[in-house]
């Protein structure tokens, strides 16, 4: 397995939770207590069902919650921008992630893994986090576009490095078709992104 691939599995031992497995109710991951994660399975071996490895399903089911956690800041931030550049930028990723939502909703589905969010009550790295939202609602002005600037950078730059890690070491040809069409979107974004920071 490579690198990323490894960076994913690390990414949820953090949280302490895996594929299929449910977290404790409420909390931050730290102070997460559940069993540690399976790794992924090795880059060319598919699991049972559906054709997915511990990557693949680790991957969906992390950028999931990754994407409904950003909506809300997204629709806030095309609403809210002072920027007119800003809130189009905003108005613009919230069409795609949601085009990528219902994709990544779809795969889940037909590879037979459970709807429950297995990151329910966690902060993971790339997840826009309720006292970020709470801030953007009580900001405005530059100050408002400099605190989703610097969350939408987190979340992107994040959702790079954990879908090359699926790139790495998922085994899925839909899953990495998926994979790499949003790493190419992440890619486009970011350089967006640049251009109002």
């Amino acid at each position: 397995m490579k690198r990323t691939g490894l960076l994913l599995a690390l990414l949820l031992a953090i949280a302490g939770c895996g594929p299929g497995e449910t977290p404790a109710s409420g909390g931050h991951h730290a102070a997460h207590t559940a069993p540690a994660p399976t790794a992924p399975a090795p880059a060319g071996s598919a699991s049972p069902t559906g054709g997915f490895n511990g990557t693949d399903a680790a991957w969906v089911q992390l950028m999931i919650p990754m994407i409904e956690r950003t909506l809300p800041m997204l629709d806030l931030a095309e609403r809210q921008a002072a920027d007119p550049a800003v809130g189009r930028l905003a108005a613009s990723l919230a069409t795609a992630h949601r085009a990528e939502l219902a994709r990544l909703a779809e795969l889940r589905r037909t590879a037979g893994l459970s709807d429950v969010n297995v990151h329910e009550g966690h902060d993971m790295p790339g997840m826009v986090t309720a006292s970020q939202l709470d801030a953007m609602r009580s900001a405005d002005g530059k100050a408002f576009d400099g605190l989703f600037l610097r969350c939408l950078r987190d979340h992107l730059d994040q959702s790079v490095l954990v879908t090359r890690g699926e790139r790495d070491a998922g085994v899925d040809p839909r899953a990495l078709t998926l994979a790499a069409d949003l790493e190419r979107a992440r890619t486009t974004q970011l350089t967006r992104l640049s251009t109002l920071t």
